[in-house]
């Protein structure tokens, strides 16, 4: 089968989001252009881990620049989405590894997402030369910035942590590891 490069310059939309209930959600990344809406299929870890990158890319490249760059400092209020993901949600594969970098040129962020493959080999530096399915997304500043800011609070959306353990509450309790085994009830 013939790896496919989903690729998109200037997104309408770029977005991370969830279907399913707190402790039972499945995690996506969904992007969309004029021509075709593409959704891949993540872990909360690794949502967590991207918004985190991106963040702290936007936040060094505006350090060094000393503020003359269009990278703003905060998420454009303008740009907020708070739209569900878009429907039909069909998982084009599950994401392996993904990488980050700046492009100097254009002032963007290009983010690829690689599909999982069974062993450990690294994705290649070019997306066009990869053996595995890959989608390619790049953001201007202030969209790199709704983009974290919207992932950030969809992983924040889950079940609440445990005030003593930290770990998630289930909705029927959880064995607390503070409380020596016995269930916490709330």
């Amino acid at each position: 089968m013939a790896v496919q490069v989903y690729r998109f310059d200037q997104p309408q939309r770029f977005i991370a989001g969830t279907v399913g209930r707190p402790g039972e959600r499945s995690f996506f990344l969904q992007a969309r252009d004029a021509t075709k809406l593409i959704s891949v299929l993540l872990e909360k870890e690794q949502v967590s881990v991207l918004a985190e990158r991106v963040d702290d890319m936007l936040d060094e490249i505006l350090r060094r620049a000393g503020g003359m760059t269009t990278v703003p400092a905060v998420a454009p209020a303008d740009l907020d989405d708070l739209e569900p993901l878009e429907q039909p949600i069909v998982e084009e594969f599950r994401v392996g590894a993904m990488t980050l970098r700046w492009d100097t040129d254009d002032e963007q962020i290009v983010m690829a997402a690689y599909a999982a493959v069974d062993d450990d080999t690294e994705p290649p530096d070019d997306p066009d030369e990869s053996d595995r399915d890959v989608m390619v997304v790049r953001l201007t500043g202030p969209a790199a910035r709704a983009f974290v800011k919207r992932a950030q609070a969809v992983v924040a959306a889950g079940r609440p942590p445990c005030p003593l353990c930290s770990l998630p509450l289930d909705p029927a309790g959880h064995v607390c590891p503070r409380q020596n085994g016995y269930r916490r009830r709330d």
